[in-house]
């Protein structure tokens, strides 16, 4: 049993450098959530013994999991067919400027894209049932 209806959860790319996982977490991070409610995501601020502030921390457990690139893909394809709030970072978007990712992107058909991590926030059994094969990030 948890304390929360939903489970936030970072899938990433179990092959890729560690620089790069870096950056597409950052990225997916940045944009997921600043697409969902405050609220959603449980932000709060902890305050330390002398007054100060670190703002806007999730009291919400943030599980990171490993996976292959293809189970990445099939994570994503899933998240959209069930409607559960999600966000991608693929290869295309770490090669040149951000206008050159775009153009790389839109060029690449879906199946040729590298998924560098995947990132969901959704009802708790049913994201639990989605990346219960994958294993921790260590």
């Amino acid at each position: 049993m948890t304390d929360f209806d939903n489970k936030l959860v970072a899938v990433m790319n179990k092959s890729a450098p560690p620089g790069k996982i870096m950056n597409a977490l950052a990225h997916m991070c940045i944009g997921f959530g600043a697409s969902l409610n405050g609220d959603d995501l449980h932000l709060i601020d902890y305050v330390d013994s002398t007054g100060g502030v670190l703002p806007q921390i999730s009291k919400m457990p943030f599980i990171i999991l490993r996976a292959s690139g293809s189970k990445l893909r099939n994570l994503r394809v899933q998240a959209a067919l069930d409607g559960i709030p999600h966000s991608a970072f693929t290869h295309t978007m770490t090669i040149g400027s951000w206008k050159e990712q775009l153009v790389a992107t839109k060029e690449t058909d879906e199946s040729e894209l590298v998924y560098l991590g995947v990132v969901l926030c959704g009802p708790n059994d049913k994201v639990s049932d989605m990346t219960k094969k994958f294993s921790l990030w260590t």
